[in-house]
């Protein structure tokens, strides 16, 4: 008697996150193993298909987020949450650094009510603990719709490392820190 071979097909979940401008966070969690895509977009808006220039108008709704296609056998949305808190400043009301506006809000768009709950959870008690010397004004919000930016967005810091000085002054001392605090959880090339 052979023994057979019973395919197995990986389950695949989403997360979607704001934290001010995309090109930092997509570069970020890109690196995170388990972590099968990362697409720069928008959510969280009342216009259909915004564009960049409407979006950063601060006029459609929308704030600049990723959605990160995961397998939870490798990286759980716990450990997402994780990073998700610690790659931003969650108590800076409609802004991150230099990046002004609601569409660089922090916030969560959550798939389900497990989603909701972890990120409720996790919020509640960064706030009891006093992790952040102010109150955090992350929101946490249904999804409903998600955009992908255009073309020229996705990949960017990839694309333009070593052409945009934005990259080299903003994402990369930003990388850095990010590949000291999470070198258990990246990818091994």
């Amino acid at each position: 008697m052979s023994a057979s071979i019973v395919p197995t097909t990986e389950k695949i979940d989403t997360a979607t996150f704001g934290t001010g401008c995309f090109w930092c966070t997509e570069a970020l969690f890109e690196q995170l193993n388990g972590v099968l895509k990362v697409t720069s977009g928008y959510s969280g808006g009342h216009v259909a298909n915004p564009s960049y220039k409407a979006v950063c108008e601060g006029t459609t709704g929308h704030a600049e987020c990723v959605q990160v296609q995961y397998e939870p056998n490798k990286i759980s949305y716990d450990e997402l949450l994780e990073v998700f808190w610690q790659v931003h400043d969650p108590t800076t009301l409609n802004r991150q650094g230099a990046d002004v506006g609601t569409q660089y809000r922090s916030v969560v768009f959550f798939h389900n009510a497990e989603q909701k709950q972890k990120a409720e959870h996790y919020k509640a008690e960064l706030e009891k603990s006093g992790a952040f010397p102010k109150p955090i004004v992350t929101e946490i919000a249904a999804f409903a719709k998600f955009y992908p930016a255009e073309d020229y967005h996705q990949e960017y810091y990839a694309n333009n490392k070593n052409t945009n000085p934005y990259c080299a002054v903003v994402i990369r001392p930003k990388m850095e820190k990010f590949q000291k605090a999470f070198a258990n959880k990246l990818k091994t090339f």
